[in-house]
Formats: C-alpha cells, structure tokens, sequence
C-alpha cells in the first residue's frame, strides 16, 4: 500500500533527525534521486526541521533578532514545502496521466499530495506525542492525557491513509480525477507584495 510505504518512510526521516536533534544539520536522504521516496523523505525532512524552529522561536526569552532570522527561516522552508508537494503530485498525474476520467467523475477537496503533507506532520506528532506520553518528569494525569492524545492521533493517521488510498482508487479507475493548482503564495514574491515592491 502507497501509505504504508510513505509512512514508514516519514517515520524513518523522523528518526534520523532526532539521532542529531539540530536544526543545522543536513539531511541524508538514502533513497534514489528523481524517485518518489526520495521526494516523501525530503518532505519529511523539511517537515522535522520546521517543527523544531516553531518550539524555537516560541522561547520567551529569545533574542529578538535571532527570532526575525528563524522567522524568515520558516518562511523560507513553507516555500520549499510547498514546492515539494508540488513535485509529489507531478508524479501522481504522471502515473495517471493515462487514466481517462468517467463522464461523472468528480474532483476531490485536495490533490493526493496535499494529503500527503497531512500525513507526514501526523509522523511528526505521534513521535513527539508518544515520548509526552512516556515522559518521567511529569505526572500521571498529564502522561494519561498525552496518552489520549496519542490514541486520538493514531486513529487520525489510520483514518487518513484509508482516504488516500480511496481517492488513489478512484483516479486510477476514473471516479475522480486530479486537478492542481500552483500555490500562489504572494508573500515571497517581490513583485507581488506591497511591502516588498514597495521599497523599489
């Protein structure tokens, strides 16, 4: 199954991060170039990394100027999330290019990919859910609460693949069909930003 391989891939990225634990270090994606693992692991990766700069910056007592820089940071990394997810559905319409839409076939809320991102960020919460769960520094009503928390989760990640692997289903037998749309995140472009062209 797609989602089962994708998600033992995240988990994988997850943990290969927490072996460093620093939002400096660079990735080592093992899988080939141009594949679609190789894709869903520097989603992830991208992911991990974005994760920590948010506890980061949510320090009370962080310099302000190291903040704007993280700030600018995660900015930065939400375009190449972005631009990843963008890739992870190339190769689906890639893969289904061939498929000829029934006359009533229907388009879904979101491309696979973009729940695909869901997914991933799922990985990332039930990792750092489950060590909450486990922690020995904090007592047993908050431990029983992560762990509700946790179960709550798992169930989201089941319910979630099921969908992905439904709506997979229905593109490949032509009940619904794939459409996407470029982001157009107006923020980062400086002919599209009034604070940006604004100072042209």
């Amino acid at each position: 199954m797609f989602t089962e391989n994708a998600i033992g891939i995240f988990d994988r990225s997850v943990a290969d991060y927490h072996r460093f634990d620093d939002v400096n270090h660079e990735a080592q994606n093992p899988y080939e170039k141009g594949t679609l693992d190789f894709l869903l692991y520097a989603k992830n990766s991208i992911d991990a990394v974005q994760w920590h700069l948010e506890d980061i910056i949510r320090n009370p007592s962080i310099d302000p100027a190291e903040a704007l820089l993280i700030k600018r940071r995660i900015d930065a990394l939400n375009q190449e999330r972005t631009d990843l997810v963008e890739y992870i559905d190339s190769w689906f319409l890639n893969r289904y290019g061939s498929v000829t839409p029934k006359p009533d076939a229907k388009i879904n809320t979101e491309t696979p990919a973009w729940a695909v991102d869901r997914l991933s960020i799922l990985s990332l919460k039930i990792y750092h859910m489950r060590i909450e769960a486990q922690r020995t520094d904090s007592d047993e009503q908050q431990r029983a609460a992560c762990n509700a928390k946790l179960k709550v989760l798992l169930e989201q990640q089941r319910d979630l693949s099921t969908a992905i692997e439904e709506l997979l289903e229905d593109i490949a037998a032509g009940r619904k069909y794939m459409k996407t749309y470029k982001q157009m995140k107006m923020y980062n472009d400086p002919n599209l930003n009034p604070v940006l062209y604004g100072k042209k």
